[in-house]
């Protein structure tokens, strides 16, 4: 419904973010009130789990919001990303993100509004360590005139509540609900109902037995999963009656759990920043950062979105670097070549080529090991060391002259070839320390490669 902008204010000296509404939709009655009523909405709240509106204004037909900008990803996105990873988010981080949203949430119900339309991907994680509610564009306002369409169908399917999707009808037990979907969407990694067309969906949500987590996953603790039970109650007198209600349980299960509440929302460090420290990334935003202007925040208490400037550069730097190793991979390759070519003209020792061939496997593995070191891809080492077990096994073989001894050689390179593939899976499925290793084994197996080649052209050349 709208495109949003990241802008600059002149005269308050900070980053604001604006929405403007898409033009074609500015002529649509409804489309318009509810742009209309978010700005207005959201403008009347001032809570720190709740995205600010600075201003709301109409020119030249454009209509706009000014609203806090809040640096960070959104829990979509890092559901995404702990997904990747093979993951799943921290018990206690999940308890700490509902916990944010539920005090915004309790603080907008007392003010007579429903969200309506909580999900992953409005629920904002900042860089200040923070959960924040955002987009309020559906949400009404209680015992007003509601501005929904006769039939219109108002929130998101996987997470709305059955009496929302069926009745229209929505109060602070909805949103509950729907905050139940989440958190059993963080638990599972999955949310627990799913059907072809919207009424299955809703007729779902209204008939279905909820899948109990600790059926897909038996390490989730019992109080948790109770707390989702009630959450997803399919009648909403069932459920907790308030925000604050399923919060308190919320904090008595993680008692009775025994886990470790953090004080604030962790940054995973991405992907591109190998440089930056893990843990949690404090950075403020709005009001706060605003008076921040100028002054230096400490290296270990920052870190660089993936979308950001700096984190633009990195990549292409690493771009680059990958390039770099690839033409070195091949200029190696192509000197080896060469340098044999030199040596046997010089010497008048044509049959180098004769007993040095092997070398040509071990250059191509040493290439593949630049590339390796370059891309930090664990991935790459068993092609890699397969090249160079058996560059180093056939040179061996040919300059010892010993090939009657192959017939025991052979097997073992063939559990070499095994042993490689099980070990680069291994390490394939541990992303950090795959990376970590991937650097050092690159290296240490090119400078041994080197150190080999050098050997056999010694032998080749001189004995």
């Amino acid at each position: 419904m709208a495109r949003v902008y990241r802008a600059y204010h002149a005269q308050l000296d900070r980053y604001v973010a604006v929405k403007v509404l898409h033009s074609d939709l500015v002529d649509d009655p409804s489309f318009l009130s509810r742009f209309r009523r978010e700005a207005q909405a959201i403008a009347a709240l001032r809570h720190p789990h709740i995205v600010q509106v600075y201003d709301f204004d109409v020119q030249d037909d454009t209509y706009y919001m000014v609203m806090e900008l809040l640096e960070g990803d959104t829990l979509k996105m890092r559901l995404r990303d702990y997904r990747a990873r093979g993951e799943k988010v921290p018990l206690g981080e999940m308890v700490r993100i509902l916990l944010d949203v539920l005090d915004g949430l309790a603080y907008a119900h007392r003010e007579g509004m429903v969200h309506r339309d909580i999900k992953p991907a409005n629920i904002l994680l900042t860089r200040g360590g923070e959960a924040v509610l955002a987009d309020f564009g559906i949400a009404h306002i209680v015992g007003t005139t509601r501005h929904t369409a006769s039939g219109a169908l108002m929130g998101t399917l996987s997470y709305i509540a059955p009496e929302q999707g069926l009745e229209g009808q929505s109060d602070a037990r909805s949103d509950l609900y729907s905050m139940g979907i989440v958190f059993y969407e963080m638990l599972t990694e999955r949310t627990p109902f799913d059907a072809d067309t919207p009424l299955a969906m809703l007729m779902k949500h209204l008939n279905d037995p909820l899948p109990a987590p600790r059926e897909l996953d038996p390490s989730i603790p019992k109080p948790l999963e109770e707390v989702v039970l009630r959450t997803l109650a399919k009648r909403p007198e069932d459920r907790f009656q308030s925000a604050d209600e399923m919060a308190g349980a919320l904090r008595q299960a993680v008692e009775e759990t025994g886990l470790e509440l953090p004080p604030r929302v962790s940054l995973p460090v991405p992907d591109l920043t190998h440089d930056v420290p893990p843990g949690s990334a404090a950075v403020l935003s709005g009001a706060e950062r605003a008076q921040l202007a100028g002054s230096d925040l400490p290296a270990d208490t920052t870190v660089r979105p993936l979308w950001d400037g700096a984190s633009t550069k990195e990549a292409s730097e690493g771009r680059a670097r990958v390039r770099r190793a690839v033409v070195r991979g091949i200029g190696l390759i192509v000197l080896g070549n060469a340098a044999a070519a030199t040596v046997a003209a010089l010497t008048d020792r044509w049959p180098i080529f004769a007993t040095g061939w092997p070398v040509e496997l071990l250059l191509a593995g040493v290439a593949l090991c630049m590339v390796m070191s370059a891309t930090s891809c664990i991935w790459l080492l068993a092609p890699a060391g397969i090249l160079l077990g058996n560059g180093l096994l056939l040179s061996y073989t040919v300059l010892a002259d010993r090939w009657g001894q192959w017939r025991f050689l052979w097997p073992l390179d063939l559990w070499l070839a095994l042993s490689l593939i099980a070990v680069t899976t291994w390490l394939g499925r541990r992303d950090d320390r795959g990376r970590r290793l991937s650097r050092w084994l690159g290296r240490a197996l090119g400078w041994i490669a080197a150190a080999w080649m050098l050997l056999i052209a010694f032998v080749a050349t001189v004995v």
